[in-house]
């Protein structure tokens, strides 16, 4: 099984930032990503519906002969990995908002966290939160529109500027020091949101965290690919090919599959 590919679905071309640190720590793996983007945002939907769409993404990457799933989608994580790893019989790495480095790093003992609908309303979330916040203002923000208008290849639209404007104003009136990013989109907005931080302001997203992860699993389940050619990368969407395209840097082929 160890040269069969890893596979990686999110609500669209977001998880892309979850993929290129798997690549960067283990560039012999190969890889499926799924995107779905024609389903996108998953953040708005109910928990039943993210359920029966991670269940759907999920076959799909089996079908293809997956070893391993990332679930790189914090709204599917948070609201469906845990019936995902009771019906399938495959592992399964997830990624949620890392509230805990910010909790524990944290100066001003003020953080913001910057996520979907989804995530924030979800059990898993409430629980972590709950756990590590004790002492410390958390200012949770729902990133209404920012996936929408990334999946339209709008990143560096006036529109996402006006849109995080509004949404970090109360972060940083409570004097955040660390913002924490809860949806595998919001990566791609760091430039941005660099401009509109003050300096002193940390940016943590959990890309990273996942891959080390990713690789642990591996190592642990005797998984790793012993190849020492570069792994080939395989791209789907059911959304626009050219944007998925561009968020990749014109890097990699990706087909377009309705799913």
């Amino acid at each position: 099984m160890s040269i069969q590919p890893i596979g990686i679905f999110d609500s669209g071309v977001g998880g892309t930032s979850v993929f290129k640190e798997i690549k960067a720590l283990l560039p012999h793996e190969h890889t499926i990503y799924l995107a779905d983007s024609f389903n996108a945002p998953y953040g708005g939907k109910s928990k039943k519906e993210i359920i029966d769409l991670s269940v759907k993404n999920t076959e799909l990457l089996i079908q293809k002969g997956c070893k391993l799933i990332v679930v790189a989608c914090n709204t599917a994580t948070t609201n469906a990995i845990s019936v995902l790893r009771d019906a399938f019989d495959i592992r399964f790495i997830g990624i949620e908002p890392a509230i805990k480095p910010a909790a524990l790093s944290t100066q001003t003992k003020a953080i913001g966290i910057l996520a979907t609908k989804g995530t924030l309303s979800s059990e898993l979330f409430h629980k972590t939160t709950d756990l590590y916040s004790h002492g410390i203002k958390v200012i949770e923000q729902v990133g209404e529109g920012i996936v929408s208008l990334i999946e339209e290849g709008k990143t560096d639209s006036e529109d996402m500027t006006v849109l995080l404007q509004t949404y970090l104003k109360p972060m940083i009136a409570a004097d955040i020091d660390y913002l924490v990013l809860g949806c595998t989109h919001y990566p791609y907005l760091i430039p941005l949101l660099l401009e509109m931080l003050p300096n002193h302001v940390k940016i943590i997203d959990s890309g990273q965290a996942v891959a080390r992860q990713t690789k642990a699993v591996l190592e642990q389940h005797h998984l790793l690919n012993t190849q020492t050619l570069i792994g080939n990368s395989q791209f789907y969407t059911n959304g626009n090919v050219d944007v998925m395209k561009d968020i990749l840097d014109g890097h990699y082929d990706v087909e377009h599959l309705m799913f």
